[in-house]
């Protein structure tokens, strides 16, 4: 079992709140780690994809009260919808008897989704955790597991297999049967192919600006239809958009948002990509490593810092501002190469923000000094210090 980061932070919503959601995409170790919580908590797993398991809920409120004492875990919950509705129940009557706490294990699939039925249903009585593949604090020990990581991406199933080629095979895999069953499960019809043709192109424009109309005329579907599918797969856990820094400067500033494949092994599996010399030589290297450091970062956030970029239409740019909840502002240019060196673009947009910090995430390992202002810092050095803050 590898430690996951998130373990701490669960283990603290069970104890204050009454049910909490574990999300993540598919395979990405949610039911591990939920299992391993439940050891100490004498916790009762159920899967709703189980038909015995089905069998057991159907009569879900006298089944809750005979285990009232021990952690209920409930896989693929989404199934169930219609079970909200007597958790609120059996939640409000367990706070009356002082069991008002670490009741429920909610594990889903979809985050968007399964907020909006949990929220509906259990306001106030529930509590969220997101849990991302595999990150460079989690299984990153040099230069050389950083480089696996990054090619193989984080999924556990993709990042411990015995060989680059058995690791690519496990991600097709995984494409094909989102595209295939769990698509259906979470969105309207869309056709298999047209999904994978965006979900290709995306991986060829990974860390580019969203621009739908562009999309739109080459899947020959409509600009609505695209937006539509970008919404499922960020509900999915699989795409994420970085919103553009909002501030007053009195400049022009870029609008649309930035779209990146979240893992960086399924953006090379898409690419064909399945070794590090071929990801070396192909166009995509300089982006799938900013996505690969960016995705890493981002799940070291403190609680309430926010994440942007930063671009004019004059060409300052900063790829990661970082807002912390105390007003500090931190500045973050990434760049594959060995040497950290910045671009005039960067240095404009500093000038703008003055923020506090400033970090230019570099391919190896270590951290040094650029200027009095600047450091140029590896992508797990610079993890360490967000997720100490």
């Amino acid at each position: 079992m590898i430690p996951r980061l998130l373990t701490p932070a669960l283990e603290e919503a069970l104890n204050r709140q009454a049910a909490v959601a574990l999300l993540g995409p598919r395979q990405v170790g949610k039911t591990t780690l939920a299992l391993q919580v439940g050891q100490t908590r004498n916790a009762l797993y159920l899967d709703l994809e189980d038909r015995e398991d089905l069998t057991r809920l159907t009569n879900p409120e006298l089944f809750f009260a005979s285990f009232a004492d021990r952690l209920i875990i409930l896989d693929e919950i989404h199934r169930m919808p219609a079970l909200f509705e007597t958790l609120r129940g059996v939640i409000d009557r367990g706070r009356r008897t002082q069991q008002g706490t670490g009741r429920f294990l909610l594990l889903g699939s979809a985050s968007l989704d399964l907020m909006q039925q949990t929220g509906e249903s259990l306001a106030g009585r529930i509590a969220y955790c997101d849990l991302s593949p595999f990150s460079v604090l989690e299984v990153v020990t040099d230069f050389h597991t950083q480089e696996r990581l990054w090619l193989r991406g984080g999924f556990p199933g993709s990042h411990l297999a015995d060989s680059d080629r058995q690791s690519q095979e496990w991600r097709r895999d995984f494409i094909r049967t989102y595209l295939q069953r769990d698509v259906a499960l979470f969105g309207p019809r869309i056709p298999a192919t047209t999904l994978e043709r965006l979900w290709t192109m995306l991986a060829h424009r990974q860390g580019s600006m969203l621009n739908s109309s562009e999309l739109a005329r080459s899947l020959e579907i409509s600009t609505q239809s695209v937006t539509r599918y970008i919404d499922l797969l960020c509900d999915l856990m699989l795409v994420r958009r970085l919103a553009p820094c909002q501030t007053n400067i009195g400049k022009r500033l870029v609008k649309a948002p930035k779209l990146y494949l979240r893992d960086s092994g399924l953006v090379h599996a898409l690419l064909g990509i399945g070794t590090l010399d071929q990801l070396a030589a192909h166009p995509i290297v300089g982006m799938s490593w900013e996505g690969f450091v960016l995705e890493n970062l981002l799940t070291c956030l403190p609680w309430g810092a926010v994440p942007g970029f930063y671009r004019t239409s004059a060409g300052a740019e900063i790829d990661l501002i970082i807002e912390f909840v105390n007003g500090a502002r931190w500045a973050i240019e990434i760049k594959r190469s060995m040497t950290a060196r910045v671009t005039r673009g960067f240095h404009l947009a500093c000038a703008d923000l003055n923020p506090e910090r400033t970090f230019v995430v570099h391919g190896n390992t270590g951290r040094y000094p650029l200027t009095a202002h600047q450091e140029a810092i590896g992508v797990r050095e610079l993890a360490e210090l967000l997720n100490n803050q």
